[in-house]
């Protein structure tokens, strides 16, 4: 969310810069400066009301003892009325200030200078490639049927318990799914990330300290008899161990991992290019997330970048990286790099992480602060990125693995897995 200061301060730079999201913010600008103008001036009458009201009760407690009461009960009269006045003033002021919040949710986060201008996926811009695409025979599967012919994922048996987009993986294929989780994790934390595990289910406050509440309501799991919502990432529950806490200088920089499934409804997404574990309700994702010092937090976000191409190096997978233009980036992201591997079978990419900087954005909603060298109170910066995510990084893997005597295992995950193909 953004600070209302600036966009009080600002307003005129803040609606440029959402023209790179093509999103025309001025009305919305318009509406909120007038909403807050408004929410002031009833707190100023409030506090009018409120300071009157309490100058009159003293008075009229000297009159009484005074012996005064006549004129104590008339004054009376007068404080029962500012009774009044204030509670009106205090439903207007509360009903303002909603309204000001609603409007407040509604604006994304402000690009950075670098975020290319462009519509779509199509005009995100390719920063990097790395690897080699394999050459496969003609033969060569996607992995679908890959995990049909070895018999290492069942997609019907998924459908038959939950329905479409709920694999069961059997085999060699839940051994390797095992793997790359214990690996992604082992690299985190050689990294200087803290494992964590956290809860799978979170709280409407929750999902609005992160920005997937209201924005992506309709792509989550509502468990309504509690008010729970499943998680879409672990980016939620773990930047939420932060809601309302107030760091000191010295605690950053702030570094979890975490490994949970996910939950996405993916609410009308149909198509060859959803088959398989291309897109699923329920896949496995380990996370890292990072809370940083404003001026260390693109410092950090290279780093995460470096770190993530470190493993895909290891897996030996052809990768490139994308700075997502304006308006693909997320709703609550300033910047986002997105990774994909190519899919040989598939002669496609898939995206497989996103790293993103939120700068000041979900620390904001979150009220997370710390303190700076002078004891004044700043919004931290918060980033989260894919460490990743293993549906796509699995279908990468039999794809660009697969020869005519079986899958190949590479070769940083055969100490995880203990066998070294799938045959």
């Amino acid at each position: 969310m953004l600070q209302l200061q600036a966009i009080r301060e600002n307003t005129a730079g803040i609606v440029t810069a959402l023209k790179k999201r093509n999103i025309d913010a001025a009305p919305l600008m318009d509406n909120i400066i007038q909403l807050d103008e408004k929410r002031r001036a009833l707190q100023s009458k409030l506090d009018n009301t409120l300071a009157e009201s309490n100058k009159l009760s003293k008075e009229i407690g000297i009159l009484f003892k005074s012996g005064k009461a006549q004129e104590a009960n008339g004054l009376k009269e007068q404080t029962a009325t500012l009774k009044e006045d204030s509670k009106q003033l205090s439903e207007d002021l509360a009903t303002t200030a909603d309204e000001l919040q609603a409007l407040l949710y509604q604006i994304p986060n402000i690009p950075h200078d670098s975020v290319p201008a462009g519509s779509s996926e199509e005009h995100n811009e390719e920063i990097f490639k790395e690897g080699d695409v394999p050459e496969l025979n003609a033969e060569a599967l996607p992995h679908w049927e890959l995990a049909k012919k070895y018999d290492i994922i069942d997609f019907e048996l998924g459908v038959k318990i939950a329905g479409a987009g709920f694999p069961v993986y059997k085999g060699k294929g839940a051994r390797l799914q095992r793997a790359l989780i214990a690996y992604f994790l082992d690299k985190n934390t050689e990294a200087g990330y803290t494992e964590i595990q956290v809860p799978h289910l979170v709280n409407e406050a929750s999902g609005y300290g992160t920005g997937q509440l209201p924005d992506k309501e309709g792509q989550m799991y509502h468990v309504g008899a509690d008010d729970l919502y499943l998680i879409p990432t672990a980016e939620v529950p773990v930047t939420n161990i932060f809601r309302d806490v107030i760091l000191s200088e010295s605690d950053f920089p702030i570094r979890y991992t975490g490994y949970t499934p996910c939950f996405r409804r993916e609410a009308g997404s149909y198509g060859a290019h959803v088959r398989g574990l291309n897109r699923l309700h329920q896949f496995d994702k380990v996370e890292i997330v990072r809370v940083e010092h404003p001026s260390k937090s693109y410092e950090a976000l290279d780093g995460m970048v470096e770190h993530i191409k470190n493993i895909l190096r290891e897996l030996n997978l052809p990768y490139r990286i994308l700075r997502l233009c304006g308006g693909d980036l997320g709703f609550t992201s300033a910047l986002t790099y997105d990774f994909e591997v190519f899919s040989t079978a598939q002669d496609r990419w898939l995206e497989i992480s996103s790293v993103s900087n939120f700068e000041t954005y979900q620390a904001n909603r979150l009220k997370l602060r710390f303190k700076d060298e002078n004891g004044k109170s700043q919004f931290a910066h918060t980033l989260n990125g894919s460490s990743l995510a293993l549906p796509r990084v699995l279908a990468g893997i039999l794809e660009n693995y697969q020869t005519p005597e079986g899958i190949m295992i590479p070769e940083v995950l055969r100490p995880y897995t203990g066998f070294d193909r799938i045959d």
